[in-house]
């Protein structure tokens, strides 16, 4: 047995219980069949190679998984959270209200039990509009344009008014309704200042997640002839007309990822389509935008893009590639509000502890870093101003959570962050820093910034404690019992 798996050996014995204790006096709920079972030494796989200046034991962390699910802002699901930049409150109640031009009323955040909800439209002019030049107060002018923002009608929207008749863009959710999250966020860590890349919908969120940019080009074979684009109205409408959704001929990070010779896989959906014709639902577009970067093609990494089935797989066989991302693809598990008849976020939230579950229950969970988050903040409201770094960003701000024996346990991370740290992370631990800079990538594009090297960007290394017991895993179940009630304040 070597020194880790010692270690891990002696966090499974000794910690387990002082870990649960943690998460519930944190506000949390208690693990529901945790396993402790010991994991083996994982399959050999590239080192890590952190640059000079950053924190040494990174050689930890073999294996990369990033799991991005759908249109939550971050007050919207840890507004109450124990300690987090939470929303506003003083004596119990809520210090914080939008205008809602329906009642005249400056309606308050309401806590929210019904789990299928409306959101709000959350388009580049929607955010604009909800962040109104840092006033944060257009969610409800924009949530009036229809559904249960317009009609209110008691029985159509049963459940999800709040006590003004606010609709539940002002709703928040805790540990009653997502228990899971409460309690990855109170055992291992919060994010409480990740902001989505990008201040528009899922497609341009997804573009910057691998490439750090959205954008359009005349020419898929010449990177100079892109340009910014946070609207994607071309993608629209190349899949409505039945052809190949986008090309895109600027450098994303599979590029550099191939060039060092690093592993990588996207699981995008259990329904793939990366040729035409397109598939059905534009969520799996939208969520898989890889199939349309001409660096993909000529690389001949289309194999590269499989479907959650394989991502188990790779598990079981010993297979799993250093990088992986995961993107849900049906509106089913995405946690997407109410579009027609999207099923309850629980679902969405029972998915991810499935795929949480198994890296935990793998021989990977002790060379592992996930990194859970959403791609926008479907129009449900937030009261952090989003920084601005350039012409595309950043968006409001969404959840993230990071699972992992490294990991500082119980902590809140308050460095501010975007999808680019995702990218940075990368880069810092397998690329050898080398950034998606135009001037130093070999394949020059007319990007407007090197999202990694913006100043406030924060450092996701510093989240991580060599040094400590490394934590046992700790499956849940998939549908948990609510988790206790919060209140306004933490």
């Amino acid at each position: 047995m070597g020194r880790k798996d010692r270690l891990l050996w002696a966090a499974v014995c000794v910690s387990a219980v002082a870990v649960a204790c943690t998460q519930a006096g944190a506000g949390g709920t208690l693990p529901s069949g945790a396993s402790t079972t010991l994991p083996s030494s994982a399959p050999s796989s590239p080192k890590a190679s952190p640059s000079p200046e950053g924190p040494r034991g990174f050689e930890h962390i073999e294996h990369v998984i990033f799991i991005v699910q759908e249109n939550r802002s971050f007050d919207h699901y840890f507004g109450t959270f124990p300690g987090a930049d939470g929303l506003p409150a003083k004596d119990g109640r809520f210090t914080v209200c939008v205008p809602d031009p329906l009642t005249g009323e400056c309606a308050r955040p309401y806590h929210l039990p019904e789990t299928v909800n409306f959101g709000a439209p959350h388009s580049h002019d929607d955010a604009v509009a909800d962040v109104d030049g840092g006033k944060m107060d257009g969610f409800l002018r924009q949530a009036s344009q229809g559904g249960c923002g317009l009609s209110r009608d008691p029985i159509q929207c049963k459940g999800t008014l709040g006590p003004q008749g606010q609709p539940d863009v002002m709703g928040y959710h805790d540990a009653r309704e997502i228990p899971n999250y409460w309690t990855w966020a109170s055992t291992y860590m919060l994010q409480d200042r990740m902001f989505g890349p990008t201040d528009s919908w899922t497609l341009p969120s997804h573009l910057f997640l691998v490439s750090a940019w959205s954008a359009s080009c005349t020419d898929p074979y010449d990177p100079m002839s892109c340009s910014s684009d946070l609207v994607q109205e071309d993608t629209v409408m190349r899949f409505r007309a039945g052809r190949h959704p986008a090309t895109y001929a600027w450098t994303d990070i599979t590029y550099l990822l191939d060039k060092h010779h690093v592993s990588w896989g996207y699981y995008p959906t259990d329904k793939l389509c990366n040729k035409p014709p397109p598939c059905k639902t534009f969520a799996t577009i939208s969520q898989n935008p890889l199939p349309g970067f001409t660096t993909v093609h000529q690389n001949r990494a289309l194999d590269n893009i499989q479907e959650h089935g394989d991502f188990l797989r790779s598990l079981r066989d010993g297979t799993l590639p250093t990088i992986s991302w995961l993107t849900p693809g049906s509106t089913g598990i995405s946690e997407h509000p109410k579009q027609g008849n999207n099923p309850p976020l629980t679902r969405g939230m029972a998915y991810v502890t499935r795929m949480v579950n198994a890296v935990m229950r793998s021989p990977y969970w002790d060379s592992s870093a996930i990194f859970l988050t959403w791609d926008d903040w479907g129009g449900f409201y937030d009261h952090v101003v989003p920084p601005r770094v350039d012409e595309n960003g950043y968006g409001l701000r969404v959840p993230g959570i990071v699972i992992s024996p490294w990991v500082k346990a119980g902590t809140i991370d308050h460095q501010t962050l975007s999808f680019d740290a995702y990218l940075r992370f990368i880069e810092d631990l397998f690329l050898e820093g080398q950034r998606l800079d135009p001037k130093t990538d070999g394949r020059p594009d007319p990007r407007p910034t090197v999202r990694e090297e913006v100043p406030i960007l924060g450092d996701l290394r510093k989240e991580f404690d060599f040094t400590q017991e490394p934590l046992p895993p700790m499956p849940l179940r998939p549908r948990p019992p609510p988790g206790p009630a919060s209140r306004p304040g933490g």
